[in-house]
């Protein structure tokens, strides 16, 4: 799975880090879910008054959807034979 990371400056004007942010295509299933839960997550990121310079949007999803459906959108692909 492709991840991206984002950086912005808080209401405070330090420097924040969200990583692990999912890469889906539009026709996704968690494309809308996942689209949502970003923008709530961005807005809670900014408007903290106590510092961290790095977040996992990955964490946040861990705690925040139900597991069936974070272990389908972050399933690894076995490869055959190691290749």
């Amino acid at each position: 799975m492709l991840l991206k990371s984002l950086e912005f400056k808080n209401v405070v004007g330090q420097k924040v880090k969200v990583i692990d942010i999912p890469v889906l295509e539009e026709d996704s299933p968690y494309f809308f879910m996942i689209q949502v839960r970003l923008q709530t997550f961005l807005a809670s990121v900014y408007g903290e008054r106590k510092y961290h310079s790095s977040y996992s949007f990955r964490d946040y999803l861990k705690r925040a959807m139900r597991w069936p459906d974070y272990e389908k959108l972050f399933q690894t692909v076995e490869l055959k034979n190691n290749a």
